[in-house]
């Protein structure tokens, strides 16, 4: 499982969580919890799982130093965490340019701190985009109903033919996920773009910017794959709902940091049993030291 990245994670945690008010007039949504972890640990671990180490967290001035008591620097699971303000919710376009400083010269990967994804073709998809040094790849889930999301059509090949944004008559079910990994040149091609009518800097223009130069890839979610959006309640309640049932079935736990840096070897046997008794009484240090004993 071993595998490190070269590149720089970002995991978008800002916004103003209104379809989860009045919960979020107090706390940020991604620290809600999705069963028995606070959302953002999905995230977390979803860039974890591809090698990435440096992670910038973007929130808003109000959560920041939440985030920063809940996670801390990163080393307890071998990783570095950054935070960084977005002061105005202008877009996921804009989020990401805030990050700049922070990525420096490296390529990026960009996670919604509301999304979530689990499956066994997970890690060889992230992997599969992570080698992709130059343009950019996203990521597309087969939905029901793909009005409500940004739709992309390719041909067989999987080369990308068109994307749309939430459109009335979708060209395909490929709803594009909340994942994207970029090559460093998206700070210079978002500040190319303009505002939309909506005030804010597109994802969807970004990925358009990209796709023009013939420099997109898509990595194709299928059978076998979750991909849950938590931003609103019926939306959280699945995926409680989906963690719930996943872990209690398999007795394995689905988004837990400490695993995935205990088995990239960031963190040794005696860091993950003291992160274990310091997490027994819930029931989650039990999980870690089953993992230590081979029982897992």
């Amino acid at each position: 499982m071993k595998y490190l990245s070269s590149r720089r994670g970002i995991i978008l945690a800002g916004g103003n969580g209104t379809r989860l008010a009045p919960i979020t007039s107090a706390i940020s949504k991604q620290l809600i919890p999705v069963y028995d972890k606070p959302m953002i640990y999905y995230p977390i671990t979803t860039l974890m799982l591809c090698g990435i180490r440096d992670i910038l967290i973007v929130t808003n001035p109000n959560s920041v130093e939440l985030f920063k008591a809940l996670l801390g620097n990163g080393d307890k699971w071998g990783v570095n965490f950054s935070y960084a303000i977005q002061n105005k919710a202008e877009g996921v376009a804009h989020a990401i340019l805030v990050a700049e400083k922070f990525i420096k010269n490296s390529n990026i990967a960009i996670a919604l701190g509301d999304n979530l994804f689990h499956g066994n073709d997970l890690v060889n998809l992230l992997r599969s985009a992570d080698k992709r040094i130059k343009g950019g790849s996203i990521f597309a889930y087969p939905v029901s109903d793909p009005r409500n999301y940004g739709v992309v059509q390719f041909d067989k090949e999987g080369n990308i033919l068109d994307i749309e944004e939430k459109p009335d008559n979708p060209l395909s079910q490929y709803a594009i996920t909340g994942l994207y990994f970029y090559d460093n040149s998206a700070f210079e091609r978002i500040k190319e773009l303009r505002f939309s009518p909506r005030g804010e800097l597109e994802i969807t223009s970004l990925n358009n910017h990209y796709l023009n130069q013939n420099l997109l890839n898509v990595e194709i979610m299928g059978r076998g794959m979750a991909w849950l959006d938590t931003g609103s309640f019926n939306s959280l309640q699945d995926a409680s709902g989906y963690i719930r049932t996943l872990e209690q079935r398999q007795g394995l736990k689905v988004g837990c940091p400490e695993e995935a840096a205990w088995r990239q070897g960031w963190i040794d046997d005696k860091c993950l049993e003291n992160l274990a008794f310091s997490l027994m009484n819930s029931g989650y240090g039990e999980y870690l030291l089953m993992l230590l004993k081979g029982l897992k």
